[in-house]
């Protein structure tokens, strides 16, 4: 069983995680600081505190942006405890059952694609269409839906169904999978369609693999760790059965990549069978985000010089990009070839996405840090803001929209796609 003290323990109480603590940011209390997390979760663990409804509520307030673990002396996986403690949450006082219906969705594809196809063709009965900025505004308030509240729009065909399993160049020089995550392929297809637009210009052979499964983040994050392990497996047998054929697995979403990648090998060291480490570890060397990739592993950078800059663009770091991984310069690196990019005061502060529970029952604090973020963008003399993240993108679309700032989002695939085409 996993141990709160053990990493606990650790914290030298040093107060570096505080200061850009994001939510300590918007609830200034020692409570729901990184130090304040792990003291709770420890007294937890030996019985000196109680998993109530208080403690439920401590624990559902964090946003996992990771500031905390970025900064920390010791490197402690405060991201990780938390997640610990909303599956000893969601234990004793379950998991609301429209989380167990979305959860259902993410682990059986035919069912999110029928109530995508649904969603697609009767959106207009409860919202409004605003294409520029790819959501839909609802016209009516329902529970934890406010009136007016902007979500991504769903598409017609979503982005799996759109290409063949494999797409061949002539005269390929590698091959790479795609890894598409739910929001880009139900809500925003024109990202994966510009991935294909690079790949197919770089004379990159791509198979997109039919049977992939959502990550599992969202589950992750609420304490579901049956769903969690469930696709865990599923996706790294799947991944095994063509993980040799390609060089790569690219991934355009910041949070799929992060779940992929590291906090697949967190959930395995604790809570599987060790045989799962090795099989993940094959598969993880051979993960990437989009533009990390596309930067170390290809001649795009040099192929878009000498390119007219005719917009200006403001980058927002997605925390599962640049605190995780410290994925920052790679796509500046190439926004910069096509665009002329302007940065933001504080570009890696948390957009206040915060997973579903702060969409849903703690809205007003994603609305808190949101506002500060939007604000931050405002500021910025830039056309478009960009992010390699969709989630970063619904949101920070939303909060834009809540400050009066009509910066057009997109992520930095559809910025370069619109380049080469302009080159074609």
């Amino acid at each position: 069983m996993f141990k709160f003290s053990e990493i606990s323990d650790m914290c030298i109480k040093c107060g570096k995680c505080i200061p850009e603590c994001t939510i300590h940011r918007v609830n200034p209390d020692e409570a729901t600081s990184p130090r304040g997390f792990l003291d709770i979760l420890k007294g937890v663990e030996e019985g000196e505190i109680k998993i109530d409804k208080n403690f439920k509520d401590t624990v559902e307030s964090c946003f996992l942006c990771n500031q905390c673990v970025e900064v920390c002396p010791n490197s402690l996986p405060t991201d990780f405890m938390i997640e610990n403690a909303r599956n000893l949450v969601a234990k004793k006082y379950g998991i609301a059952w429209w989380k167990r219906a979305f959860f259902f969705l993410l682990k059986n594809r035919w069912a999110y694609d029928l109530v995508s196809k649904l969603g697609f063709y009767f959106q207009t009965c409860g919202f409004k269409i605003e294409e520029e900025k790819k959501s839909i505004r609802s016209r009516f308030s329902l529970p934890m839906l406010h009136k007016g509240r902007l979500l991504p729009a769903f598409r017609k065909k979503t982005f799996l169904k759109k290409y063949p399993e494999k797409i061949e160049v002539k005269n390929p020089k590698k091959r790479v999978a795609i890894f598409i995550g739910c929001l880009a392929n139900y809500n925003y297809t024109e990202v994966g369609d510009s991935l294909v637009e690079i790949l197919k210009f770089l004379d990159i052979e791509i198979f997109i693999p039919k049977k992939q499964s959502c990550c599992g983040a969202p589950a992750y994050f609420t304490g579901d760790f049956k769903t969690t392990e469930e696709l865990i497996k599923r996706n790294i047998e799947y991944f095994e059965s063509f993980i040799n054929e390609v060089d790569a697995i690219i991934c355009p979403e910041a949070t799929c990549s992060a779940m992929l990648k590291k906090d697949y090998e967190e959930y395995i060291t604790h809570h599987m069978d060790k045989s799962w480490l090795d099989r993940h570890k094959k598969i993880k060397q051979k993960l990437f985000g989009t533009t990390e990739w596309l930067y170390k592993y290809t001649d795009l950078e040099k192929r878009l010089s000498n390119i007219n800059k005719t917009s200006s663009v403001t980058y927002h770091d997605a925390c599962h990009f640049g605190k995780v991984f410290g994925i920052k310069n790679e796509p500046r690196a190439l926004i910069s070839k096509v665009s002329e990019l302007k940065e933001m005061s504080r570009p890696d502060v948390c957009c206040g996405f915060g997973g579903i529970t702060i969409q849903s029952e703690k809205f007003d604090l994603a609305k808190k840090e949101g506002m500060i973020k939007a604000n931050i963008i405002k500021e910025v003399d830039a056309e478009v803001v960009s992010a390699e993240c969709s989630a970063c993108r619904m949101q920070i679309t939303e909060m834009l929209d809540k400050v009066g700032d009509n910066k057009k989002f997109l992520h930095p695939l559809e910025i370069i796609a619109s380049k080469i085409k302009e080159l074609n």
